[in-house]
């Protein structure tokens, strides 16, 4: 048998080199566990992503519960808004002719409104016809709670009124008013309001078209509402008032007005206006700052071209001007003579504006737009004509839309 003898020294060393080989095989196994746990995360994460995937692929092409139209989710705007809209109510005394002579009576108004803040202090935003000629103003939260309620401004002109409650803060929640500017045809909206006293109702459609004129009619007369919103969301009588939505739940509008006998045809104040005027409204208790031009005119068509021998099918052409108004002042000119073109009579030989400082103005809800927007009393305008079958430029001054 033969032995091994290693020395001392030799012994230790060996030990030590064992010693390390252990250790490092350690670290590395220590350093595979690692990681393959990591790559077991990242397979986990992977598989979790995948999973998240699939669903919403599977989810594609299937209309979701809470969206109803292009994206728009009116379940959450609808929850987002509902407690910031409320019923405004009153009584309003009427005169009724009979034969007996006239009769008055006493009729109950409902419509709707909602909250905005502004200067730190809460208010209500609703439609002048809702609040012309009203007593005992009442205004009802989405609770059920309900306050005496005053006018503090309004504007016929544009069917806005601004209205005070005499509730505690939290009944309050308001609204976010955004720039109509940013809204486009074809837009999803939402429309929230009380529908023949319907409380909390919500319907949503898309903006059929911007800039629309309206011949509005109230107490104080009938006269041209400008730069309305026309949207298809069906609305009622009672909806007058409440707020117009967008995809963010944000108010672009307000609700005015439907057309009788239409389908789901309705029309809204935008929110430039309403931001436009507020501060007087909260501040004088009324705007007068509607310029005016003082014309009456109607939509250039190509019949109506034809007949007075003119190559412009757009723009408007003068029937009348204002005796002593802005448009007469400078020179510009009604029509002459009267023809009867598809059994309607028009009154030709005026002039034809078809633009205001270079922009086009191609028919009357432009014209309108235009000023509303863009032009103030006092400011002088630089209007282009047909006269004659030649275009000019004609200077005028604009004066304000007297007071209603």
């Amino acid at each position: 048998m033969f032995k091994v003898i290693v020395p001392r020294g030799a012994a230790a060393v060996f030990l030590v080199i064992l010693v390390l080989a252990s250790m490092v095989a350690y670290i590395a196994l220590s350093a595979e566990s690692t990681r393959i746990e990591a790559l077991q995360r990242s397979v986990a994460e992977l598989e979790e992503r995948n999973s998240l995937l699939e669903k919403q692929v599977s989810l594609l092409g299937r209309p979701q519960g809470n969206t109803s139209l292009l994206g728009l989710d009116s379940v959450r705007i609808y929850a987002d808004s509902n407690r910031s809209v409320v019923t405004v109510a009153g009584s309003k005394i009427t005169v009724v002719d009979t034969i007996f002579g006239p009769r008055r009576g006493i009729e109950d108004v409902i419509g709707s409104g909602f909250v905005i803040q502004y200067s730190s202090t809460d208010y209500i935003l609703t439609n002048f016809h809702v609040v012309d000629g009203l007593v005992n103003v009442t205004v009802t939260f989405w609770d059920g709670d309900t306050y005496r309620a005053k006018v503090v401004g309004s504007d016929a002109y544009v069917d806005l009124a601004v209205v005070s409650a005499e509730a505690s803060a939290e009944e309050f929640y308001p609204l976010q008013l955004s720039s109509s500017s940013t809204i486009n045809v074809g837009d999803p909206v939402v429309a929230i309001g009380n529908p023949f006293g319907l409380s909390g109702s919500v319907t949503f459609g898309i903006v059929s078209q911007l800039g629309r004129t309206m011949q509005y009619e109230s107490s104080e007369g009938t006269f041209p509402m400008a730069d309305v919103i026309q949207f298809s969301a069906p609305i009622n009588p009672g909806n007058s008032g409440g707020p117009l939505l967008n995809a963010n739940g944000m108010v672009v509008g307000m609700t005015t007005a439907v057309v009788s006998g239409s389908q789901g045809l309705g029309f809204a104040i935008p929110s430039d206006t309403i931001l436009r005027e507020l501060p007087w409204l909260v501040s004088n208790g009324r705007y007068d700052m509607h310029p005016y031009l003082g014309i009456q005119g109607v939509d250039m068509d190509y019949p109506l071209s034809q007949a007075m021998g003119v190559n412009v099918t757009y723009g408007i052409l003068i029937e009348r001007t204002a005796s002593s108004g802005p448009a007469s002042k400078a020179g510009v000119r009604g029509g002459e003579r009267i023809v009867q073109i598809g059994g309607q009579q028009y009154i030709i030989g005026g002039d034809i504006i078809v633009s205001i400082n270079g922009t086009r103005i191609v028919n009357g809800d432009s014209l309108s737009t235009y000023l509303e927007r863009y032009a103030l009393p006092g400011q002088v305008i630089q209007v282009g004509i047909i006269r004659g079958g030649s275009f000019t430029i004609v200077e005028v001054t604009l004066g304000a839309r007297p007071p209603l």
